[in-house]
């Protein structure tokens, strides 16, 4: 027996064509498989073609057409996958019709159905109309009916003894008979039931219409009154128009356009026509300008009483104190001077403290407010400014707020910038000056000196018979301080300074910084009126209430009066130096005005920032062009030292390299400003103040550098050698000799070669030449070769002959003149 016994042999319908096919298994088993395959004739016939004998045709088509390699078999599969791919092809296009098809009806039965809903409720809209009016109609008839009723009633008196109706007279005209109760209700039953076909609940009273009508809309108290008015007057027979209510209508620089309607009690779709006719095509909730909504008010016959976003300033208003409610108050002397003329030290001698000692650098930086008692009994408050350069603004602020200015000048260093820029802000302040001149106890003081420089700034002093008082002092032994106090005592009196305790306090910001403990913290000095613990204040753009004051000697006062300066805390943010404190009746009112100056500010500096034209844009990014500009970041402790830091860098560059400060405020370093300065490519620099863990560790891993600094000549420094390092260096040319030319020579490989005898000076072989012809510069360039006989070396000396050849030049000529010069470059610094 065969192994496929029982088994049907594999193999093809058609001509029996035996062959072997070995199948592979798993685990190396095989098995020889006996295949046959037979052929069969296909024939397709074209459309349209004429049938041809059945035994013409040859299976699979024209031989000669088809691919070679390609049998009966693989024809005849490749011909029924094509038949196959045309009939999915038509089903799928089939298919694709029907459900456009189906799409196409479905927006037609929606389009329908949308139309017959609104057609039903067009219908029903008439169907109410027409119920309306046929009410309004029946009325009218039924009111004419009873009016000529009432009119035939008193014509013809009725006789007491005959009833009227039936067994009335034929020949008298009987009234018009008024419809009985019974068939007044039944009518109306009938007209009710044929409106129903608009709703099947339109009968029933649903908890919309109970609590306001329909569509949820409350009728008010106004409404109903003016609906009940019409109706009166509509039954009275006649239509009084109602009297124009002119309203004074509030008008802000901008407003919406339902507020104004809301605000002239008009109508918003009058308002918004109104606004078309003038070509403005507006909506209800659109803003127009103040100018367009005055043109609407005065259309509509109503006043305008402009106002303004600055009118929530009113409340703050300067009030003029009466004279018998004014007391005597302390005088404020500012201490002004240039750095390290003794300021502080003279201060510290009237106090009996030791404030410099701990003053970074020894020299005062920020500004300080302190109060002194004397031996005599008067209090004096005292503000002690900084006399560095930078400084400029507290040194303005001291002057405005004081009343006397003590101008201190070291005997020994006379009249320097500062003490010049300190007469200059006195004299703007229009206060009297007093000057101090410290330090008489050197060798080398000269106050007679001092007395003569004053002279060419308009300081006559009273030794050279003018009206400055002058006090020659000693920090360091005391000497003549008692006379100064005397002087100070004086002006005080002469001026006569009175203020009013009793009335709401006004103050001016000296200092302000952020408390690491405290939050923000402001050194005021109070103006007028008494400050006290609880209330209400504004300053500037931030606002708060009084949690507690602390005096200059660092003790907790319940209030603080006039000329008395004190520490307050419980503001929202941190005040810049300079601000007016102004106490309010309420915190809303504070806040509303902080809001008002906060908005006034930002765009005062978009407006600041913003170029006005495109042309102007442009400008300014082609001047912008090449500068080069050092981006820093600036913390510090205070707001004035802040922004004399500010100032500062603004006055560091030229047309080439500047200074910008990205960001400055008060506070310690946080990790904010460390993911700005990495944005920027900026340092930081921490002014008295230090950066917390978190943003040490962000700096540490971004790469990004702080800078710490006690003293802002250190800060100024850096920066200004940081900037230096921007601009690009300066080339500067130094001629080191001349050579003349006696003859030309042709070398061959070389080019023409110059036969020179040196002048002057000496010949490089690395420096650069210049040919001169005339004594004008034909060429410039460089030497190829410079020779000394037949060696090349390095220099010629004067008085030598040499051979010189130019790089790429050969126009060289006897009697032309060799200029030669060496380049270096300086690096330059700002000043």
């Amino acid at each position: 027996m065969s192994e496929n016994d029982g088994k049907k042999t594999l193999g093809l319908r058609g001509g029996n064509r035996p062959g072997n096919v070995t199948q592979s298994f798993s685990h190396g088993r095989k098995k020889n498989v006996v295949v046959e395959t037979k052929r069969k004739r296909v024939v397709v016939p074209k459309p349209g073609a004429a049938k041809t004998g059945g035994g013409s045709a040859k299976p699979g088509g024209d031989p000669s057409r088809r691919p070679s390699g390609i049998s009966d078999a693989e024809m005849e599969r490749r011909l029924k996958a094509l038949q196959a791919a045309k009939a999915r092809e038509a089903e799928d296009a089939a298919k694709r019709e029907a459900e456009e098809k189906e799409r196409a009806e479905a927006r037609e039965r929606r389009r329908l159905e949308a139309e017959a809903k609104e057609r039903e409720q067009r219908e029903a809209e008439e169907r109410a109309r027409k119920k309306a009016e046929e009410e309004e109609r029946k009325k009218k008839e039924a009111a004419e009916a009873a009016a000529k009723r009432a009119a035939a009633e008193a014509a013809v008196p009725a006789p007491s003894s005959a009833p009227q109706g039936r067994g009335a007279p034929s020949g008298k005209p009987a009234p018009a008979a008024t419809p009985r109760k019974a068939d007044r209700e039944r009518e109306q039953r009938g007209r009710g039931n044929k409106g129903r076909d608009d709703g099947r609940r339109s009968g029933k009273l649903t908890l919309g219409q109970a609590t306001g009508g329909e569509n949820n809309r409350h009728r008010s108290m106004a409404a109903m009154k003016r609906k009940q008015e019409r109706a009166r007057q509509k039954a009275m027979g006649g239509q009084v128009e109602r009297e124009k209510v002119v309203r004074d209508v509030q008008l802000p620089e901008a407003i919406v356009v339902s507020e104004l309607a809301n605000r002239m009690a008009e109508r918003v779709a009058d308002v918004v026509k109104e606004l078309m006719k003038m070509g403005m095509m507006v909506t209800q909730n659109q803003s127009i300008d103040a100018d367009t909504a005055e043109l609407i008010i005065e259309e509509f016959g109503h006043k305008v009483v402009r106002v303004s976003d600055a009118d929530v300033e009113d409340v703050i208003a300067d009030v003029e104190d009466k004279e018998e409610d004014l007391q005597p108050r302390p005088p404020v002397i500012t201490i002004m001077g240039h750095v390290d003329h003794g300021k502080t030290s003279l201060l510290d001698a009237i106090r009996d403290a030791k404030v410099v000692s701990g003053e970074a650098g020894g020299i005062t930086q920020h500004i300080g407010a302190y109060q002194v008692k004397t031996d005599d009994g008067v209090t004096l408050s005292f503000l002690d400014t900084p006399g560095h350069a930078a400084f400029t603004s507290m040194r303005s602020r001291g002057a405005q707020v004081t009343d006397i200015v003590v101008l201190v000048v070291a005997a020994d260093d006379s009249v320097m910038p500062q003490t010049i820029e300190a007469i200059n802000h006195a004299k703007a302040a229009e206060v009297p000056m007093i000057v101090a001149i410290n330090k008489i106890d050197k060798p080398a003081a000269d106050p007679n000196k001092v007395r003569a420089e004053l002279l060419q700034h308009e300081v006559i002093v009273e030794a050279m018979s003018g009206e400055v008082q002058d006090v020659e002092v000693s920090a360091h032994t005391g000497q003549g301080l008692d006379e100064l106090l005397e002087a100070i005592a004086l002006q005080a009196e002469i001026l006569e300074l009175k203020a009013n305790p009793d009335r709401a306090a006004q103050g001016a910001v000296i200092e302000a910084q952020l408390d690491v403990g405290r939050g923000p913290v402001a050194t005021v000095l109070v103006q007028t009126g008494t400050l006290k613990q609880g209330d209400i204040f504004v300053v500037g753009e931030q606002y708060g209430k009084v949690r507690a004051l602390i005096n200059d000697k660092g003790e907790r006062v319940k209030e603080a009066g006039p000329s008395v300066p004190v520490e307050v805390l419980g503001l929202n943010g941190t005040p810049e130096a300079g601000d007016v404190l102004n106490v309010t009746e309420t915190e809303a009112q504070a806040r509303e005005i902080a809001e008002y100056r906060e908005q006034a500010a930002k765009d005062k500096r978009a407006a600041a920032g913003a170029a006005t034209t495109l042309e102007q844009l442009m400008q300014k990014a082609k001047e912008d062009e090449n500068v080069a500009e050092l981006p820093i970041l600036v913390k510090a402790d205070v707001q004035g030292s802040a922004e004399a830091i500010v100032q500062a860098m603004e006055k560091i560059g030229n047309n080439e390299v500047r200074v910008r400060v990205l960001h400055h405020g008060v506070g310690a370093i946080t990790e904010t400003d460390v993911g700005l300065a990495e944005a920027s490519g900026a340092p930081i620099m921490g002014f008295n103040v230090r950066a917390n863990a978190s943003a040490r560790n962000t700096a540490n891993q971004k790469g990004v550098e702080i800078r710490y600094y006690s003293v802002i000549y250190d800060l100024v420094d850096d920066v200004k050698a940081a900037a230096s390092g921007l601009l690009s260096a300066e080339i500067r040319e130094n001629f080191i000799g001349y050579a003349a030319i006696k003859e030309v020579f042709k070398v061959t490989g070389v080019g023409k070669v110059a036969g020179c005898i040196v002048t002057e000076g000496v010949a490089r072989r690395s420096a650069g030449v210049r040919l001169l012809r005339d004594n004008v510069v034909i060429h410039e360039g460089t030497l190829k070769t410079l020779k000394r006989f037949k060696d090349e070396v390095a220099e010629v000396q004067s008085g030598q002959e040499c051979g010189m050849a130019f790089e790429n030049y050969d126009d060289i000529r006897a009697d032309d003149v060799i200029e030669i010069f060496e380049r270096e470059e300086v690096t330059r610094t700002l000043d």
